[in-house]
């Protein structure tokens, strides 16, 4: 191979690696939840607020449901409500630890090879609650066991996420 041919090579690799290692940083002020318990975690959550991002645009009614893979992994299976073709839809993922298992952070993917950051940065003892992050601060979740939560909660959530670096201007409350 020719000097020229093979630094390109090289170059295109670390460039592809740096670009999908980027995917599963987190944001300068988020830190995740020690002492995570994945089984504690796994169910049904509803999605209470978040920041729009087009793959949930135009959705209510939206749930996240963690399951077990034969891999060790997490199943993800994502639903919502379209308001606009009065139908539901659904994307299916899958997730892994980044690292320590006890730490709440993960990679989640919903296309091939590429992951994102989940990043578990608020989570009750009970496990009721959820605040999560993605890559950066453009990517955020209230998660909740059910339906609705208290105002408790929800004054938590945007004092924690402020904290955190996150413009909440655009904030979405999901009508579940």
């Amino acid at each position: 191979m020719r000097p020229t041919i093979k630094l390109t090579a090289q170059l295109s690799i670390l460039c592809i690696s740096a670009l999908l290692g980027a995917c599963t940083g987190m944001p300068e002020r988020v830190e995740p939840v020690k002492g995570f318990e994945l089984d504690r975690y796994l169910g049904k959550w509803y999605e209470i607020a978040r920041l729009d991002h087009r793959f949930e645009r135009g959705l209510n009614q939206i749930t996240a449901e963690y399951t077990l893979r034969d891999d060790g992994g997490v199943r993800v299976v994502n639903r919502g409500f379209s308001t606009e073709s009065g139908k539901w839809e659904e994307a299916q993922g899958k997730a892994y630890f980044v690292g320590d298992e006890t730490i709440g952070h993960l990679k989640v993917s919903f296309f091939g090879p590429f992951y994102g950051s989940y990043i578990i940065f608020d989570l009750d003892k009970d496990y009721r609650y959820s605040f999560v992050s993605g890559p950066d601060t453009s990517y955020l979740w209230l998660l909740s066991r059910e339906p609705q939560v208290s105002e408790a909660v929800m004054q938590r959530f945007r004092s924690k996420a402020e904290q955190a670096g996150f413009d909440l201007d655009e904030l979405i409350i999901v009508k579940q």
